[in-house]
């Protein structure tokens, strides 16, 4: 009940934010990720996408999420390739046996993007963050979240995409616990 909550809390965020720039929904059989996204500018400054995020799955694992990615695009023949980087802040809850795991960690990372040129559109995206022990507190003592995607613009707005994602924390303990190791479908919109 806790976990349907949370899904429904997290997917009505966007309601309640009239300035955000968009929604991302991801679903597998096994994990469900809601992420508010917005962009700097709508704080005063420029040149950044930010996102809020809450990650679950079917063992009651929780994941809150922070990211800021600052992108930018190639020019002349390859202006169809998009690049990121920035920084990503986790925190959360494992349903670990025989007893639960929290904590939080800091990542760094960045994403690639090429968008084929086609009369519909579609892209592939790489992307990846790694948080090491140092940057990681309480129960975790590290995070690498990485992902693959094919995208298809359904309209100029939104984006539907088919991908693969790994996200695994290295606990305390020496234990490598994976929280998604799944394919998914995704959307994203912008508002």
């Amino acid at each position: 009940m806790f976990r349907k909550g949370l899904i429904i809390t997290a997917a009505l965020l966007p309601a309640a934010h009239t300035h955000s720039a968009g929604m991302d929904l991801k679903l597998s059989s096994e994990t469900a990720e809601v992420t508010l996204l917005t962009q700097s500018a709508t704080f005063g400054y420029g040149g950044a996408d930010i996102g809020f995020g809450l990650f679950l799955n079917e063992k009651d694992d929780f994941l809150a999420n922070a990211s800021i990615v600052v992108s930018g695009s190639g020019t002349g023949d390859v202006r169809a390739l998009h690049f990121g980087v920035g920084g990503k802040a986790y925190a959360g809850r494992l349903d670990f046996e025989p007893n639960n795991r929290s904590g939080g960690a800091v990542a760094i990372g960045g994403n690639l993007r090429y968008v084929f040129p086609a009369s519909t559109p579609f892209a592939i995206l790489g992307e990846a963050f790694w948080a090491p022990s140092v940057t990681s507190f309480s129960d975790f003592d590290g995070i690498v979240e990485y992902r693959a995607a094919f995208e298809l613009e359904v309209t100029p707005s939104a984006r539907a995409y088919v991908g693969y994602r790994v996200i695994e924390v290295e606990l305390d303990n020496g234990v490598d616990y994976k929280a998604d190791d799944n394919a998914h479908i995704g959307v994203r919109f912008a508002f």
